[in-house]
């Protein structure tokens, strides 16, 4: 089997590549790249994010192709996806961040700033916070709820339908921080900085 995490130069991924290629040790073939012949050969993708909404769609769509390759990985085809940070905010129909930016449109709804409650909470939302989980979630399989996991973030992912809606975090409020619509996932934390809870996470989603 491949996964993929697809590289399209939105910063520093070295940590979710040492974390797959951790968990998944020999049994499963973890790949790094913006090919999209080896992307749409592959069964599972992950998609990172580092940095802004804007930045990191501008660097989807700087690849050609790249951003309708996924497109027909998701949607059409329904081969697995975890979007991660950035990754899973990209989902959303619109972004915030900076400025107005059209995002994948996977998941409807929109990327906006915490609310800091003026200053009470310090943004970025950097560190461990506990999440509490809501629904039966294929990447929360054998999960204690309320597990801490590890964020960086200063704005959340709000969709529409909160029937996606697979955990949330409690920060300033009940903030969205992981979403599941049949064969996507995302998660707002960073579940390879997450111990070993993150890499179960990763391990769940690599054996779907």
């Amino acid at each position: 089997m491949n996964v993929t995490i697809v590289d399209y130069k939105s910063g520093n991924i070295s940590s979710v590549i040492n974390s797959f290629k951790e968990v998944a040790q020999d049994k499963v073939n973890i790949k790094v790249t913006s090919d999209l012949n080896k992307i749409k050969s592959s069964d599972k993708l992950v998609l990172p994010g580092q940095g802004s909404f804007k930045s990191c769609v501008a660097a989807l769509n700087k690849i050609k192709d790249l951003t309708g390759t996924l497109n027909e990985f998701a949607i059409i085809n329904k081969k697995p996806l975890l979007g991660i940070c950035v990754g899973l905010q990209m989902f959303a129909d619109i972004g915030y961040e900076e400025t107005e930016t059209k995002g994948l449109g996977w998941i409807s709804g929109k990327v906006s700033k915490i609310d800091n409650q003026n200053g009470k909470f310090k943004l970025p939302h950097i560190g461990w916070n506990q999440i509490n989980i809501v629904k039966d979630s294929k990447i929360f399989q054998n999960i204690e709820n309320n597990s801490h996991m590890y964020f960086v973030h200063s704005y959340e992912f709000v969709p529409n339908d909160k029937n996606v809606i697979s955990a949330t975090t409690d920060y300033s409020s009940n903030i969205v921080c992981s979403v599941e619509k049949e064969n996507i996932f995302g998660t707002q934390f960073h579940p390879e900085k997450s111990d070993k809870f993150g890499l179960k996470i990763i391990n769940n989603f690599i054996n779907l």
